[in-house]
Formats: C-alpha cells, structure tokens, sequence
C-alpha cells in the first residue's frame, strides 16, 4: 500500500542530526518530497546552534555520535526553555531496551532503528504532529 503524503508535513521544520551523511542525506530527501523544511547537523554542538538558527518543529538525533552523544544533545534540548517541547526522536543502530529506556530517560518521545523506511520515518513525525 503506497503511503500518501500527508498534507500536515507540508512547511514542517524537522532537523536530522546524524554522523553519517548517508543517513542525512537519506532523511533530507525523503522528508523534502513531503513538503518538509530539512536541516541536518553532523553532531550535538551543531545541532544545538541550527536549532537555535532555526527552531524546527520536530529533531531526529542519533544516538552514537562524536564530541556530544545523542543522549547528551537530546537532554540539554529537554532542559533549554525554548525547546523543551519539542519532540526528539532518536535514532540508532541498536534496538535494545537499554538505549530505549535511556532514551526515555533524558526525555526523547519516541525511537527509531536504522536503517528506517519511509514509512517508519513518516510514521515517527504522525506520531508527534497529530
């Protein structure tokens, strides 16, 4: 069953966070084809000035990253006032309770195994937006 584009995407700011330019680029090109306003970030000290550049309304964070990991980027997203409710979704290649549970812990709403499909990347921002 083809997924539709739903029109509640259409202008949404979403900002991938991720080491791998494959993965952000992966996302960018996904989430621009349904009408989103992409940035990408290499790691957690570049995401912490894009989001403040540019407030997205939704943040993707890998959780294995250099410098600031994902868990550290997405913690200090929760404790900002200006950002504390915006959804972060985190992203990784291990689908373990641990990284799950941790990723509840420093305040993250949902989490995501990579590689992701369309639908399951799709799907992760319905959650969040509806």
């Amino acid at each position: 069953m083809p997924s539709k584009p739903s029109r509640s995407l259409n202008g949404l700011k979403i900002l991938v966070v991720d080491d791998s330019k494959t993965i952000r680029r992966t996302a960018e090109t996904l989430l621009t084809k349904e009408g989103c306003q992409v940035f990408t970030a290499i790691d957690g000290f570049d995401a912490l000035s894009k989001i403040a550049d540019h407030q997205p309304d939704l943040i993707f964070v890998d959780i294995m990253m250099p410098r600031l990991d994902g868990y550290e980027t997405c913690s200090l997203i929760k404790h900002n006032k200006m950002f504390k409710d915006t959804p972060v979704i985190m992203l990784s290649s291990k689908d373990g309770l641990f990284d799950r549970a941790r990723g509840r812990i420093v305040g993250s709403e949902q989490y995501l195994t990579k590689p992701f499909t369309k639908d399951e990347l799709l799907g992760a921002i319905s959650n969040q937006i509806n």
